[in-house]
Parts: structure tokens; C-alpha cells; sequence
């Protein structure tokens, strides 16, 4: 079963309104598992199972006051999902972050199973 954009809409939605750890569960398998590949926070990437993904959630929560997920297109092919989308996160020190990304969704049973991102950060 593919999931219908509406659920990786909801999920950026759910992340724009500081929604964040247990809150989040509900859009995601219980392995779930995000690759994200080096970038200039995170310069060797990482691998991160689902429950420290929602454990980052709320870290995250923490440092930001606000962000946004604009979605420029997206390609379905099978079970992946393709989305092209800005995030901006604005500090709590007002300072803004931008970066520009590429996500391949996987997905099993109507729910992410796996989210690679490759996520180009404006300069701070």
C-alpha cells in the first residue's frame, strides 16, 4: 500500500505546529528508520531508528520557535514517494535556518517506513 501524500503533508503540518515524540508515532512502522546523508549539521549523517527520531522531535521542538515545510513537487514510483521541498527553521535566538532537500518516503501499510533525505543548508 502506497501512502497518499496527505500523510507526508499531515506529518510536515504535524511538525509545523510543534507537534513532536509520541505525538508523531502515529505516521510512522514501528521500524522505521531515517538515513540522513552529510550535510553541515550533521557532517557524517546518521542513522536513526524510530523511537530516536521522536526523541529528536522534542529536542528540536526545543531549539526552534517556528518551522515550515514548502513542498515544491513530489514523484511516486511504487512504494517510494520522492518530495522536493524548503525547510526553514526559525531559533529561538531569531536566528534562520534554510535548507533545500531531496526525501525518498518508503513506505509499508499506509505508514513511513523510511525517510532518506539529502539536505543542502544555506549558509548560517
Amino acid at each position: 500500500m502506497v501512502v497518499d501524500m496527505d500523510t507526508i503533508h499531515a506529518l510536515h503540518r504535524a511538525l509545523e505546529a510543534g507537534q513532536s515524540g509520541e505525538e508523531l508515532r502515529r505516521f510512522f512502522t514501528a521500524d522505521a528508520v531515517t538515513v540522513e546523508h552529510p550535510n553541515l549539521i550533521r557532517p557524517t549523517g546518521a542513522r536513526t531508528p524510530l523511537d530516536k527520531m521522536l526523541t529528536a522531535s522534542a529536542a528540536g521542538v526545543e531549539l526552534l520557535s517556528s518551522q515550515k515545510y514548502d513542498v515544491h513537487s513530489t514523484l511516486r514510483s511504487g512504494d517510494t514517494t520522492i518530495v522536493r521541498l524548503t525547510w526553514t527553521g526559525v531559533l529561538r535566538t531569531g536566528s534562520q535556518l534554510v535548507a533545500h532537500i531531496a526525501q525518498f518516503v518508503e513506505t509499508r501499510d499506509g505508514l513511513i517506513s523510511s525517510i532518506e533525505t539529502f539536505d543542502c543548508y544555506e549558509p548560517f
